[in-house]
């Protein structure tokens, strides 16, 4: 390259050097690599199409042009990517999200009530707050409710934001608009992706987020935490649901799970960007793939309450295997779903009622 590297040159070079080291999508990946050396967006880039690249810019770009040429996935490289409506950190050591498990949280979201208007609902809670500071003020000014005034003052002091106070609501189980919270389990949460958008998505969740390896236990907490999300949202370090308190077991309403599920003998085959790179006890998921959805399919149906379901992102082979496992551990109305490239990769099933309801 010239001695000047405007960011036209630049882009140019970096094209060339990904499509010789056999890089799927040259310009992306260099329009990706560029646009995180230089803090621009990938629009400003070309907009921008005559500005030199400062002497700390070109050696960033050079680090990452050299990573990405060695394989390394451009979400290591980036350090974070968008999942649905939010973005989320990754890094080495923890499976990187991918567009099937955007499908998988459309699916767990879609068996959950809707979540409830927040506008509407924070304006009934603070209608009723005010009403109920109307009349215990003028209750005082009848001599009749000593320290109404104090009482007025706390009340209009929490309606602003919907908080609540003590006697109010129990944490963790009553929602802003006074209906009972929805409990959701992500096993297997890495990056805790799926757990940050359900949360982010529907604000009446609060979700048990578990992964037996500690980077994606910290790296979850992290993400949680940058996303305003971390009051909703428990992590904890174990092997599917194994340390979730025992007082929770019956009362989840969404079991949801993208866990390692591709049989051994395929992990042959898959692309080497991922299994050089990538963590092999998120992907394996033994001979069948389905090593770690057997025991999740029993802790799911003892967790989940009647009526509730279960979500799994699987192999494309395993469905019918899955479903069938489903079956026999108690589940109904079990059901695939497509992924996007239109393959078999969810499966969605229901913990029956018990007789008595069904009978209602």
């Amino acid at each position: 390259m010239n001695d000047t590297w405007t960011i036209q040159a630049a882009l140019e070079w970096t094209v060339g050097y990904l499509e010789r080291k056999g890089d799927e999508n040259p310009r992306l990946s260099s329009q990706w690599l560029l646009s995180e050396a230089t803090g621009l967006s990938r629009i400003e880039l070309y907009a921008h199409f005559d500005k030199p690249l400062s002497m700390e810019e070109r050696e960033v770009l050079r680090e990452y042009v050299a990573r990405r040429g060695a394989g390394e996935p451009l979400q290591y490289i980036t350090g974070e990517v968008g999942f649905r409506h939010i973005s989320v950190k990754v890094e080495p050591g923890v499976l990187i999200p991918r567009p099937e498990t955007e499908v998988l949280v459309s699916e767990g979201l879609a068996v959950l009530p809707a979540p409830p208007k927040r506008i509407a609902a924070d304006a009934l809670a603070s209608d009723d707050l005010l009403a109920g500071a109307v009349e215990r003020s003028e209750a005082a000014a009848d001599g009749t409710a000593d320290g109404a005034a104090s009482m007025v003052e706390e009340d209009l002091l929490a309606a602003p934001d919907g908080k609540e106070n003590g006697a109010a609501r129990k944490a963790g189980s009553i929602g802003l608009d006074g209906t009972p919270e929805l409990l959701v389990a992500d096993l297997c949460t890495g990056t805790g992706c799926i757990a940050c958008s359900i949360a982010y998505e529907h604000p009446e969740t609060r979700v048990i987020a578990t992964d037996i390896a500690p980077e994606a236990v910290a790296l979850a907490r992290k993400n949680a935490e940058l996303l305003g999300l971390a009051d909703r949202i428990e992590v904890i370090e174990c092997s599917l649901g194994e340390s979730v308190a025992a007082e929770l077991i019956g009362s989840f309403d969404l079991v949801i799970s993208n866990p390692p599920y591709i049989p051994t003998a395929v992990l042959a085959d898959i692309p080497k960007e991922v299994s050089d790179f990538e963590p092999s006890l998120a992907l394996d998921g033994g001979a069948d793939g389905l090593d770690l959805f057997k025991p999740l399919v029993a802790w799911s149906v003892r967790a989940l309450k009647p009526g509730a379901h279960m979500a799994v992102e699987l192999h494309e082979t395993c469905l019918d295997e899955a479903a069938a496992i489903a079956r026999q551990a108690g589940f109904i109305a079990a059901k695939v779903v497509e992924d996007l490239a239109g393959r078999p990769r969810i499966l969605v099933a229901r913990k029956p009622f018990d007789e008595d309801e069904e009978r209602r």
